[in-house]
């Protein structure tokens, strides 16, 4: 639109034209008072500068989102911004948005499972629990699962860090998962074979030696090493590099301290156990392409926290230790 005279006026059938709206809008709008005519002839016609047209432009674009006539009118009145008024629409829309996305996961869930009027009711609940009512489900389930038997107190600690974790804004997704969750945890069958799923990992086998406090301390002296060999691949540090060969050296001291005994070191540091241990660790990235499927109750839990968080644990560098372990079997460069 070109330069326009200030001083010309418009008829009401004009500035319909001008603003897109129609003239029973603009009729509509001077009679509420948001935005009148300059003027108005003899006979009664309503007549507009560029001022009233510039509003009421506003208007229309104000109306389109949603906003409502008292909150245009501050506006138009400067008793308010349009930041704020903006602010105020989009904590609003928010809303709105996670209502939504509320809605669409009990609904994509009644699809997949075929729910009864009472499941629907109960996944309407659970999809609208508080971030405290959440906590409270997860600890309650954790406190069947290990009453009636003594597991480690830092696995139980460990078990229960593991947990769900919606943002404020979760996909329908996000939430699709939570929805199965809580219905999982919340099932006693569920938190039975739990129970016995994990009571039979602690308690057969190997279960005792790796459930061991000793053990459980050198399990997390790994931690840090571990740490160190993720930031180094994320970094790009080569393998052969003095950095690279001090994790390799830092990694052979941990594992060979897991293998002693009271009565001596256990396996030796040699190159040949270097390069058998690279070669066992090179097939943990293959086992990471391609991981089991769940069996168990507990790997559906921890499938679906990881679903909920939307944030799977970082992937361990196999191949990168693998190779500063080779190269470390090298004399240091």
């Amino acid at each position: 639109m070109g330069v326009v005279d200030t001083n010309e006026l418009y008829a009401i059938g004009d500035v319909a034209r001008r603003t897109g709206l129609s003239v029973s809008a603009v009729r509509y709008y001077a009679d509420a008072g948001v935005v009148t005519p300059a003027a108005t002839t003899p006979a009664g016609h309503r007549l507009y500068d560029v001022s009233a047209v510039a509003r009421l432009e506003l208007v229309r674009t104000l109306r389109e989102l949603d906003a409502g006539l008292d909150e245009i009118r501050r506006v138009l009145a400067g008793e308010a911004t349009l930041r704020e008024l903006a602010a105020t629409h989009l904590a609003l829309l928010e809303r709105q948005e996670a209502r939504l996305r509320s809605r669409r996961a009990v609904l994509s869930t009644i699809l997949r499972q075929d729910s009864t009027a009472e499941q629907v009711t109960l996944m309407h609940k659970l999809a609208g629990m508080s971030d405290e009512e959440r906590d409270r489900l997860i600890d309650e389930f954790w406190t069947e699962v290990s009453t009636g038997w003594d597991p480690p107190e830092r696995m139980v600690e460990w078990w229960r860090a593991a947990r769900p974790e919606l943002p404020e804004h979760p996909t329908a997704a996000q939430l699709e998962a939570w929805i199965e969750l809580a219905e999982l945890v919340r099932d006693t069958e569920v938190r039975q074979a739990v129970r016995r799923e994990l009571h039979e990992v602690c308690t057969t086998g190997a279960g005792p030696l790796m459930t061991s406090s000793p053990m459980l301390d050198r399990m997390e002296a790994a931690t840090p090493i571990a740490g160190a060999a993720m930031d180094a691949a994320r970094d790009g540090v080569p393998p052969d590099s003095p950095r690279g060969r001090e994790i390799a050296d830092r990694w052979i001291e941990w594992l060979t301290g897991v293998f002693a005994t009271p009565d001596g070191p256990g396996i030796p540091d040699t190159p040949e156990f270097r390069l058998q241990t690279a070669e066992h660790t090179a097939t943990g990235s293959e086992w990471e392409r391609t991981p089991p499927e769940p069996r168990g109750p507990y790997d559906r839990y921890t499938a679906l926290v990881t679903a909920v968080n939307d944030a799977p644990p970082e992937q361990f560098p196999f191949e990168w230790l693998a190779a500063a372990l080779r190269a470390s079997v090298e004399p240091a460069r």
